[in-house]
């Protein structure tokens, strides 16, 4: 068993490094208690070509397998879990897009995301409907060689600059089950009745806005059906959100990562009866116990990317996602015991990772509905232990 990375990996790995550390490090706190969005950032990434990340090479995009995808989102979200956010929405569909598309959708819209000249996103989440995709309300309905879609989204990432933003629709609402259903529409920026109503207030995962979105009969060309054919969106959203599921255990590795590293440096830089608190055996147990959760996240987060490169890997992935979000929040809140009263003030990096790091446990499906998808891929055999 192999657990290294190769060489263009490690190359890769020390590139994104020394990016976080020279341009993301030294402004997140700033930027973030500032509301400030980070656009200089989001131009170093494009000029990286990170936006192309999962579009095939012959559209003009890095094609990164898994584990180098897993990659991106370790390094960008030891800096700021915000900015991974907006490269994370981008890049799931993106993949979407490269999957399932018409060769002319592919050929429009992926060289432009590959650059980053476009951005987009995933219009999924509704008001009544986020984990439970069936649930969805937003209806497309056939009219001549145009959609016409009506409802609403919540916590739509890149909502402002998404251009085409993939919508999830009912084009059945009557179908039985209830997924048979739904597609996906692409739908672009400018078009009229699509409407940003505001940015959501969140506690943390910040540098990223998260929007409420109308749409109100909005017409949408025919020929922006994803793959051309009705019904087939669950399956399409669902590919892309299995890597999701690896890019939520990613960042959760990251901001672990930095977690532990500034509980590391504080520990012993601070001083206490007379002695770096590193000393007193209480401090030596968290950061043993982090530094243990940190490197069985950072082997699960691989294992499942692994997994996805060789094919479909829904339980090894839930797995994965599960595992790093609850360890990502033990690895915070143990890091600001180790900061003290320091660790509860904001000049202090760990008070920004503990606000960023409960979202884990909630994107790209909460971990109690995962532990369902894993355990019935269990059942199914699909998914072995041992």
């Amino acid at each position: 068993m192999d657990f290294t990375f190769n060489e263009d990996q490690q190359e890769f790995k020390a590139l994104l490094r020394a990016f976080v550390d020279k341009e993301v490090i030294p402004v997140a706190r700033e930027w973030e208690q500032a509301g400030r969005y980070p656009t200089e950032i989001v131009e170093g990434m494009a000029q990286m070509g990170l936006f192309g990340i999962t579009v095939p090479e012959e559209y003009g995009g890095l094609d990164l397998d898994p584990v180098s995808f897993a990659l991106v989102f370790e390094e960008l979200s030891r800096g700021w879990m915000g900015i991974a956010g907006i490269l994370g929405s981008h890049s799931l569909s993106c993949r979407m897009i490269a999957m399932h598309g018409t060769e002319e959708q592919k050929k429009k819209y992926l060289p432009g995301l590959a650059t980053g000249e476009r951005r987009t996103g995933l219009g999924l989440t509704e008001p009544d409907a986020g984990t439970d995709m069936q649930g969805i309300r937003t209806t497309a309905r056939l009219d001549g060689d145009h959609y016409v879609v009506n409802g609403s989204k919540m916590w739509i990432t890149n909502a402002r600059f998404a251009d085409p933003l993939p919508v999830v629709v009912k084009t059945d609402p009557t179908a039985s089950p209830a997924h048979r259903g739904m597609s996906v529409l692409l739908i672009e920026q400018g078009t009229p009745g699509f409407e940003v109503l505001k940015d959501i207030p969140k506690m943390g995962y910040k540098g990223t806005e998260s929007c409420e979105i109308l749409l109100d009969n909005v017409r949408v060309p025919v020929e922006n059906l994803v793959g051309g054919v009705e019904g087939k969106g669950m399956q399409q959203t669902l590919s892309a959100l299995e890597w999701g599921r690896v890019n939520i255990a990613a960042r959760s590795l990251g901001v672990a990562q930095r977690a532990f590293d500034e509980a590391l440096a504080y520990s012993q830089q601070r001083h206490a009866f007379g002695q770096q608190i590193s000393d007193f055996q209480a401090i030596q147990l968290k950061l043993a116990t982090m530094a243990t959760n940190l490197q069985a996240s950072r082997l699960m987060t691989y294992w499942a990317a692994s997994e996805v490169a060789a094919g479909r890997a829904d339980g090894e992935t839930g797995m994965a996602k599960i595992f790093c979000s609850e360890a990502v929040l033990e690895a915070v809140i143990d890091s600001m015991k180790v900061h003290g009263g320091y660790g509860f003030s904001s000049e202090y990096e760990i008070e920004r990772l503990y606000r960023d790091a409960p979202l884990m446990s909630i994107g790209e499906g909460t971990n109690d509905v995962l532990r369902t998808v894993v355990a019935k891929s269990l059942i199914s055999g699909k998914t072995k232990v041992g």
